[in-house]
């Protein structure tokens, strides 16, 4: 085994494993590249994290060919039409996961799910219950949670639950996943400038696979929802026509310190060599762009957004949901009345411990967190 990542050896052994060659437009190399460049340089992948990265990064290229495969094999799934009525890209930890969870309990609304993201495409012979995968995300989430077992304090997990369409995103190699897991900045400033056009055109072509393989999705619309979403809202906004953009509020000067300790949660996996201070800066820099640039984009098309406040969703949650699903065009009735409230007694109910931290564990202060995030003050509601 080398002791780096090489992008050959990657492509190499996904087609190995698929049994598959059709990786279809390479566009998707160029982002690849600009990762593993990062993670042989800056990511200071322990021995684990080196493996645990290879085969992660060999899954994701597995799965673009086997979706190339499966669009040849059922050409109709290219006929399937998405319809995305909200996406929700707040800052992380502003009450956007809550928000998400609930919208999808709606019976108007679909969201993708946790197992569905880490294997969205049927296993060979597997049947309409999806059996295979279901495991498989079970063992995969239980393996997940021993090797940062802080983790579930930080986020409730569920692997039937709804997930951030992001990590269909990672298959694209164009994703913010890759920059909370791994110290690596210049895929960060990469990213950031990159044109995601052909990365969201892919999100809908994933979406099309899985309300192919449900019918019962049939005549619902689709809700999303991830951070990764700020760093493009006018590709989100042109790729899925009529959709409306729903931010979620908080104060950064709680909401930046409790990502970046998510952030050393999640890249402890990887690497022996977490820096608090240098994840507690990079989160605050990048959140600060990502504002701005939102800004801009909310100014131009202000009729594509709906707010909601962090406090809403913590004390007020089914009246938030129901808000939102108003501005949505979906009135809501007593169905969605009563799937909120179920959603939320068993949120309380598998609650877990309470997410300690503070601004000064990674390098960072209320104060300066008030000042550089002075601006978002203006584009909340």
């Amino acid at each position: 085994m080398t002791a780096e990542l090489r992008v050959d050896d990657l492509l190499a052994a996904a087609r190995s494993k698929a049994g598959l060659s059709e990786f279809g437009d390479d566009w998707f190399l160029e982002p690849l590249r600009v990762l593993v460049t990062a993670l042989n340089g800056e990511a200071r992948l322990s021995e684990l994290g080196l493996e645990l990265t290879r085969r992660r990064l060999t899954a994701l290229l597995v799965d673009r060919l086997r979706l190339r495969a499966l669009q040849r094999e059922h050409p109709e799934i290219h006929d399937v039409e998405p319809v995305v009525a909200g996406v929700i890209c707040g800052l992380p930890r502003t009450g956007s996961t809550l928000l998400h969870r609930l919208l999808a309990s709606s019976p108007k609304l679909t969201a993708t799910l946790s197992w569905e993201t880490s294997y969205p495409i049927p296993f060979p012979g597997e049947g309409p219950d999806a059996a295979e995968r279901k495991h498989r995300a079970q063992q995969r989430m239980k393996a997940f949670l021993e090797l940062s077992p802080d983790f579930g304090d930080i986020h409730t997990v569920q692997w039937d639950g709804p997930e951030e369409d992001v990590i269909l995103v990672d298959r694209s190699f164009t994703s913010m996943s890759f920059d909370s897991f791994y110290r690596v900045p210049s895929y960060g400033d990469w990213l950031r400038a990159a044109d995601q056009r052909k990365a969201y055109a892919e999100l809908r072509q994933w979406l099309q696979v899985l309300q192919w393989q449900d019918p019962a999705r049939a005549g619902k619309r689709w809700v999303l929802k991830s951070p990764h979403h700020l760093t493009a809202v006018d590709t989100v906004l042109d790729t899925f026509d009529g959709c409306r953009i729903v931010m979620t509020h908080r104060s950064p000067v709680r909401a930046v310190p409790s990502y970046a300790s998510m952030v050393r949660t999640m890249s402890a996996q990887y690497s022996d060599e977490t820096d608090p201070v240098a994840i507690g800066r990079y989160w605050s820099d990048r959140f600060t762009a990502s504002l701005r640039e939102f800004g801009a984009v909310r100014a131009k098309r202000p009729e594509r957004f709906v707010d909601v406040q962090f406090d809403t969703m913590l004390t007020q949650p089914v009246a938030g949901a129901r808000s939102v699903l108003d501005a949505l065009g979906l009135p809501a009735d007593a169905a969605d009345d009563a799937a909120f409230q179920s959603y939320v007694d068993r949120d309380r109910r598998e609650r877990h411990a309470a997410h300690s931290y503070t601004a000064e564990d990674f390098g960072l202060s209320p104060e300066q967190l008030a000042q550089d995030f002075a601006f978002y003050q203006e584009v909340r509601s």
